[in-house]
């Protein structure tokens, strides 16, 4: 069987149907039509901000699209949240030229999904190695420093190892459920003193307001402006310039509601801060959050347990918190793998990154375990 790859500046070139047929039986929300095209339409994920798509479709004989990747030409290495900086600066030291470079990934998402999107009426192996190839070669043809593959899943960075591709791990915090009924018997999983520093946690995060977890229908456009502003004060805060536009929170609240869950806090009828979290077949993915007014431990409410309780309700089975924060540890979200593949064209580049890696890898694996052992609050007799 013979292929045929195209690529498209936008997802919305490959059309709604196409790109949901492949991407759809993941259930990973991020990689769906509706996400990836509200990213571009909104102009949160456009040439202007350094993200211009590349987005690969797999053709077979027949015309059918059996595999999609997206794939951006990068100018920077902003809203990644793998950090290759290093890498870029050292090069550019030497003389080279590490942007443009290409990227697989979901723009400003640190959720491992995956990457290489095959129909199910396809081979997912030949489909995946087919896009790799093509994304090499898009590479090659475009003068791109690099190819860069953030949050795979385990099994396709496995198979980008074997493909020649430098691995990189590093870690995450997932809450995981052991088949809890409610959050009270989350809590009882826990160490004594974990479970009363919670309780206290709820208590002040939760006096004094009115705290809801909205999704569907429930969510109004309303809503919509109070996130927005929590949005802009925590990013003008935290990046200097937020990445999403409003427009983006627009598109997804009228293509995606039921797949989301918006947890907002009111004192008096009026909303003071909100997280966001979208929904997957299997997990519920934190993402944004923000507020308006300083309240003792509402972060950890909002993020972290409104979440876990959600979870437990939908018979989830974990939730991603997103990147970073050893605090989350003491909820009960323990330190968790993820992983990223890098293609470097230089070998004066590949050879020290390589070298890099090795080493690091490592000291990775052995910190994920020290902070599991050291760190975890449940109870040494619960696994």
């Amino acid at each position: 069987m013979s292929f045929t790859i195209r690529v498209n500046d936008r997802v919305a070139d490959i059309g709604r149907s196409a790109w949901d047929a492949c991407a759809a039986p993941s259930g990973d929300p991020f990689v769906s039509y509706d996400f990836l095209d509200a990213c571009e339409a909104s102009g949160s994920a456009v040439p202007r901000q350094g993200w211009a798509g590349r987005h690969l479709a797999l053709s077979d004989d027949d015309g059918r699209v059996i595999g999609v990747m997206p794939l951006w030409l990068k100018g920077h290495s902003q809203g990644e949240y793998v950090f290759d900086h290093s890498w870029a600066d050292a090069y550019e030291r030497a003389g080279g030229r590490y942007y443009p470079k290409l990227l697989g990934a979901v723009p400003f998402t640190p959720a491992a999904g995956p990457r290489f999107l095959a129909h199910p009426d396809a081979d997912h192996a030949t489909v995946r190695e087919a896009l790799l190839q093509g994304a090499l070669a898009l590479t090659e043809r475009l003068g791109a420093s690099s190819l860069h593959v953030n949050f795979p899943d385990r099994g396709d960075w496995d198979a980008m190892g074997e493909a020649g591709l430098l691995r990189r791990q590093d870690i995450q915090y997932v809450w995981r459920n052991g088949g809890y009924q409610t959050f009270d018997e989350f809590l009882s999983a826990l160490s004594s003193n974990r479970r009363k520093t919670i309780r206290r946690e709820r208590r002040e995060a939760q006096a004094g307001l009115d705290i809801r977890v909205l999704t569907g229908a429930e969510i109004e456009d309303s809503h919509w402006n109070a996130f927005f502003a929590f949005y802009m004060d925590t990013g003008s805060r935290k990046w200097g310039r937020p990445y999403l536009t409003r427009d983006f929170f627009s598109r997804i609240g009228a293509t995606m509601a039921d797949r989301i869950a918006l947890v907002m806090a009111f004192r008096d009828g009026t909303p003071i801060a909100g997280a966001l979290n979208l929904i997957g077949r299997d997990a519920l993915y934190g993402r944004q959050w923000g507020a308006l007014e300083e309240v003792p431990f509402l972060h950890f409410e909002l993020c972290y347990y409104r979440a876990i309780e959600f979870a437990i309700a939908r018979g989830l089975s974990r939730v991603e918190a997103g990147a970073q924060g050893e605090h989350k540890i003491a909820r009960g979200y323990l330190p968790s793998p993820v992983y990223s593949a890098h293609y470097i064209a230089d070998p004066a580049l590949r050879g020290p990154v390589a070298h890099y890696l090795e080493r690091e890898r490592p000291s990775v694996e052995a910190e994920m375990h020290a902070m599991t052992e050291e760190l975890s609050p449940f109870r040494r007799n619960v696994d």
